[in-house]
């Protein structure tokens, strides 16, 4: 996720210019080519994954809006829908690729500049609307201390210990981490004095990719909680394979390339296995997920974002309303999960409309909603936010 709306191109993949060639004698840049559409169409098949998870795969919220079990609800679709929260490995993917290549020939600064302008605004949007929507007349759910709202403004609401507004926001700080990760291990060196460009550069990150990918093992071994939030080893693997696709996108096929994606591959699938097959205790598990089906849909997402990226035909695919659902992704993944319960409980319970009708109709205003907090919100309030943070202070007078 990333889960975070970017604008994916070769060459101009944050909206500003990343430029700038790799100092390996070895390897050349990666040639200029066209925005990759079919990318923004996969992180939004990701999203709607996650979607009917949240709506038709569980209990808890799901169980409070639909009246009872969705598991009765939805006797066939529920066993599908468990299996959405794969979506969040495959954005965890594409994240990886994505962000191996906004850090191309950036400075720190630009590079948390981009981030902060992709995800902030929508982000504190979803959480205001979520908030005032949840403390509305006759809505079931209840609100946060203004406290814990503030905080959530941060989005660092999870490693303080406060009341979470948006369910989805464990992803984001995962997110986070990553980007935290790759600023000072990748991005960061050259503000060092080390010569090169700034930037990512193929033996940065081929070593950074080797170093996380020992680091999350050991940090799982050791049982430490700092490291173990610090480095992720469960996250870390998809990260790490988009990363790897990167490579091979900007450079072209290697071993050691490919080596980084089959590792992610190869631990990716232990730790979705891992996490997605829980004691049969849990309460909000109805339908026990096949660990053949979780390996499975783990090697597709590895292969989806693979072949969006480095099929010609596939990744020369000019689409354009693919590229409005790049853009519907990240609002649509924010709000789509506490105010379609909302949605879900007024047309089910309240109006009696029938179960696939409210399901269609929940994630299509989800859809528009997405599209308004775009329009509203993202295109006129990223751009401000951004000069505001490259504004040069001025001079003291003396």
């Amino acid at each position: 996720m990333s889960l975070q709306l970017q604008r994916v191109t070769a060459e101009d993949p944050g909206q500003d210019p990343a430029a700038g060639p790799a100092p390996d004698a070895a390897a050349a840049a990666a040639p200029r080519r066209g925005r990759l559409r079919a990318l923004d169409g996969l992180r939004l098949v990701a999203a709607l994954m996650v979607c009917f998870y949240h709506y038709a795969g569980r209990g808890g919220d799901a169980w409070k809006a639909w009246g009872q079990t969705p598991a009765l609800i939805f006797p066939q679709l529920s066993k599908v829908a468990v299996y959405g929260p794969l979506g969040v490995q495959i954005f965890f993917v594409i994240s990886g690729f994505v962000i191996c290549m906004s850090g191309w020939g950036r400075t720190l600064k630009s590079f948390a500049v981009s981030r902060a302008t992709r995800l902030y605004p929508a982000y504190w949007a979803a959480v205001l609307l979520v908030t005032a929507v949840f403390a509305l007349p006759g809505v079931v759910w209840k609100t946060v201390t203004p406290s814990d709202l503030l905080t959530n403004m941060t989005m660092l609401q999870m490693p303080v210990g406060a009341d979470r507004v948006l369910g989805v926001c464990w992803t984001l700080w995962a997110e986070l981490r990553f980007y935290l990760l790759f600023a000072l291990a990748v991005v960061l060196p050259p503000a060092f004095g080390r010569e090169g460009p700034p930037g990512a550069t193929r033996r940065r990150v081929l070593a950074f990719c080797g170093l996380w990918t020992v680091g999350a093992v050991l940090a799982d071994a050791s049982g430490g909680a700092f490291l173990k939030t610090l480095l992720m080893p469960e996250y870390a693997p998809f990260f790490i394979g988009g990363i790897g696709i990167h490579l091979v996108y900007r450079f072209g096929h290697d071993p050691l390339s490919w080596g980084v994606v089959a590792v992610g591959w190869l631990f990716g699938q232990h730790y979705a296995v891992k996490g997605l097959i829980p004691s049969s205790h849990a309460a909000h598990v109805f339908q026990h997920r096949s660990e053949t089906v979780i390996i499975v849909i783990v090697t597709l997402g590895f292969a989806a974002v693979a072949a969006v990226t480095l099929l010609p035909r596939v990744a020369a695919v000019d689409w354009r309303w693919l590229t409005t659902a790049g853009i519907l992704t990240y609002p649509f993944y924010l709000v789509h999960e506490h105010l379609g319960w909302v949605v879900i409980f007024q047309l089910h319970q309240r109006w009696h409309l029938a179960p696939y009708a409210v399901l269609a109709l929940t994630a299509g205003s989800m859809l528009v909603l997405a599209w308004l907090l775009h329009r509203l919100v993202e295109r006129p309030l990223a751009p401000r936010l951004k000069r505001f943070l490259t504004m040069v202070p001025k001079a003291p007078v003396r």
